[in-house]
């Protein structure tokens, strides 16, 4: 009996639990396949950074529908957007839910992380008593969680199958229906730009934050300067961080190079040469600013451009290390050098 009280029972304040099902390891929250408000309202808080570290549920199994013994496993994150994802496609459908406990990070972060990962999964096979659930031996992960899990060895430890689902939520149902078979566009990973659009409001947050500091640091510059910072530098500085935080994650396949940081670089400096050349600043007298600018914001735009991939299934956690060592010294020395040069503008000229 102790190990049905592993089984966190069902929380009935939360509107997505309908009721619950009754196994042989005790009861089984059954969740709904609708989104309700609150839902929607908690992905868009998310998405703009609010909350985004408390955004899970509990990692045990749920139940879809009214399944029995004989019902398929899905096995997926505890970041509730990603459960949410998830749930909204299994509709009309009788099967399991088991989430593992990945610290509130998505499928694919939580792979590369570790968390959705091998020991995880055995660990959570055990907790929930899946063995005495279900009378077949056969998980569906998801494709984005392949790097994270080692299938013999789940196979070994557990005696469950892994059997890998497609890419996106959306074909899931056409997958259980096909008989867990995989067409080639369920396998193939898309980031489209919209994909990559509804990404980027996060960094833009985290890009605000920090400017806002950057602000406070101009402030008091003002109080001394001989030239003060006005308007003109607020828009070309704005205009550097949502260089490096939409556009460039907007239109990351059309920018050549392959490094995040240069593409990032690349269209900031294009962002900052307008600028200055249509306020008519490639002049003698504005020349130090401009010099300064153009070390300065390009190399803000590249790195904030690096940041996003931590978002994207372009990169390899390898790839992103070797780009770092090579564009952060070089950002840092350019920008190093662009403040200097702005200030000697601004507090001696």
């Amino acid at each position: 009996m102790s190990e049905e009280k592993s089984i966190t029972p069902c929380n009935k304040k939360d509107k997505w639990v309908t009721g619950e099902i009754y196994t042989p390891q005790g009861s089984v929250p059954v969740v709904s396949t609708d989104l309700h408000f609150k839902d929607m309202l908690g992905a868009w808080k998310v998405r703009w950074g609010i909350g985004r570290m408390n955004y899970k549920i509990n990692p045990e199994i749920y139940a879809i529908g009214k399944p029995d013994h004989t019902s398929p496993v899905l096995v997926s994150a505890n970041y509730k957007l990603t459960f949410d994802t998830l749930r909204k496609e299994l509709s009309e459908l009788n099967c399991w839910v088991l989430i593992l406990d990945t610290k509130g990070i998505n499928v694919w972060c939580a792979a590369g992380k570790g968390t959705f990962g091998t020991d995880e999964l055995v660990n959570r096979i055990s907790k929930t008593g899946l063995a005495d659930i279900v009378s077949h031996r056969t998980l569906i992960l998801p494709q984005l969680g392949a790097p994270g899990v080692s299938a013999h060895e789940v196979t070994r430890r557990t005696g469950f199958s892994v059997v890998y689902g497609p890419v996106r939520a959306c074909d899931i149902k056409d997958f259980l229906v096909s008989g867990f078979k995989a067409t080639e566009e369920m396998r193939t990973v898309k980031f489209t730009m919209w994909d990559r659009l509804v990404l980027t409001p996060v960094e833009l947050v985290a890009a605000v934050k920090i400017s806002l500091m950057v602000f406070g640091v101009l402030f008091l510059i003002n109080l001394f300067a001989a030239r003060t910072f006005g308007l003109a530098d607020f828009i070309i500085y704005v205009g550097a961080v949502v260089t490096g935080t939409v556009l460039t994650p907007m239109l990351l396949c059309f920018i050549p190079g392959r490094a995040f940081s240069w593409k990032g670089w690349l269209l900031g400096l294009c962002w900052t040469a307008g600028f200055i050349g249509f306020n008519g600043w490639f002049v003698p007298e504005f020349l130090l600013l401009a010099i300064g600018y153009l070390l300065i914001l390009p190399s803000l735009s590249g790195f904030l451009a690096m940041n996003f991939t931590g978002s994207s299934t372009y990169t390899s956690f390898s790839g992103v290390i070797k780009e770092m060592k090579i564009a952060v010294p070089l950002m840092v020395l350019s920008s190093a050098a662009g403040i200097v040069l702005v200030l000697i503008k601004s507090l001696w000229t």
